[in-house]
């Protein structure tokens, strides 16, 4: 990620800028996620699990819509 100061822009700014690039790319997310070594019946339940809390959530979601 690359950031170029702009001509008089204070460094607040510029950080601000550089923090929000990261966030778009998605970079310390990949660099958490893959700190720690997830073997594939590891993933396997993560996913499923990520797959539950969306069915669970999805109803109320439209429940919710309707009122």
């Amino acid at each position: 990620m690359h950031v170029e100061a702009r001509e008089g822009e204070p460094f607040d700014q510029l950080l601000r800028r550089f923090k929000t690039g990261i966030d778009k790319a998605g970079i310390l997310r990949e660099y958490k996620r893959k700190q720690r070594f997830k073997s594939a019946g590891e993933l396997r339940r993560e996913k499923a699990k990520a797959a539950a809390r969306r069915r669970t959530k999805r109803p109320r979601a439209r429940a919710e819509t309707r009122r």
